[in-house]
């Protein structure tokens, strides 16, 4: 393991002191690594997935076998960041012995280094349980998207006192059971503040103010993929998705066109062999995939 390289401990750390948390999903290893150069300390493999990789309405078609698909490619990647995967929809809210199935296998199967789960009072116990194995756990209150048709679809919540109240319950719950951080989504950043007070545990905001020990982003949202899609808590730190849709265009005009490939791009002829005199390819492996130099044979 690298010496830089950012665990659990280390995150459950910063509630004490030093650099806020920055943490960002990722589904792939490109976008793994890249991330992870940025200097992201935390990746979230979520089941945010069904929604920006597999373009489904919500979160709860997902597998843990997609996820864990994911983690694997994620984790390859990764160097420093720490890497954290979304338990799906009913992998664990069935019971402790359940959720402690579902959070050994991201584990072994997913290369993951923590689990997330969703939930407060009622997932207290399966947290409790995944965390004396020896399972570092990530909480996740507020607007929880695996509850999205009982609360009536993606709202902010505790935005009165008692719904405050009732969240407040549930990262206290959560706290108690031994989460190393927890997620606050949807929220306001009072009630944010607040629950950042009370708790142990370091605070992750994501639609949940600047009061949190750190914050949260899809990754597609903050390199601004999506020209439809702007949320409010969103600040879009690239304009990619515009970047891709131009670079598409002039790719597919200079196909048309015969503009490329071009020679710079092409293959010349065979090299002699020095020993035999016949004709032999200089670079192994696939054409354009050698070592740099060995583009032209």
């Amino acid at each position: 393991m690298p010496s830089d390289k950012v665990t659990a401990p280390e995150i459950r750390a910063r509630k004490r002191g030093g650099a806020k948390i920055a943490m960002l999903t990722a589904y792939d290893a490109t976008m793994a690594r890249l991330l992870d150069e940025g200097g992201a300390d935390v990746l979230l493999v979520g089941d945010s997935l069904g929604m920006v990789v597999q373009g489904l309405p919500s979160t709860l078609p997902v597998t843990v076998e997609e996820v864990c698909y994911h983690g694997r490619a994620v984790a390859r990647a990764v160097r420093r960041a720490h890497v954290v995967g979304d338990l799906p929809f009913m992998s664990y809210q069935v019971s402790p012995a359940k959720a402690l199935d579902a959070a050994g296998r991201f584990l072994k199967e997913g290369g993951f280094e923590a689990v997330k789960l969703e939930g407060g009072l009622h997932v207290a116990e399966h947290v409790r349980r995944i965390v004396q194995v020896g399972i570092p756990v990530m909480g996740h209150v507020g607007l929880t998207p695996q509850s999205v048709h009982a609360m009536g679809g993606f709202r902010v919540q505790g935005r009165t006192e008692d719904a405050a109240s009732r969240v407040l319950a549930d990262a206290r719950a959560l706290d108690d059971a031994g989460v190393y951080a927890l997620v606050l989504e949807g929220v306001p950043a009072t009630l944010a503040e607040r629950i950042t007070r009370t708790v142990s545990a370091p605070t992750i905001g994501i639609g949940a103010g600047p009061h949190c020990d750190g914050q949260v982003l899809v990754c597609y949202d903050f390199l601004g993929m999506y020209e439809d899609i702007r949320p409010k808590f969103v600040k879009r730190f690239a304009e990619l998705g515009t970047l891709i849709t131009n670079a598409t265009r002039e790719y597919v005009a200079e196909v048309q066109s015969g503009g490329f490939p071009g020679a710079e791009h092409s293959f010349g002829p065979l090299a002699a062999s020095a020993e035999t005199g016949s004709k032999a390819v200089v670079s192994s492996g696939p054409p354009g995939y050698g070592p740099a130099g060995d583009d032209d044979a």
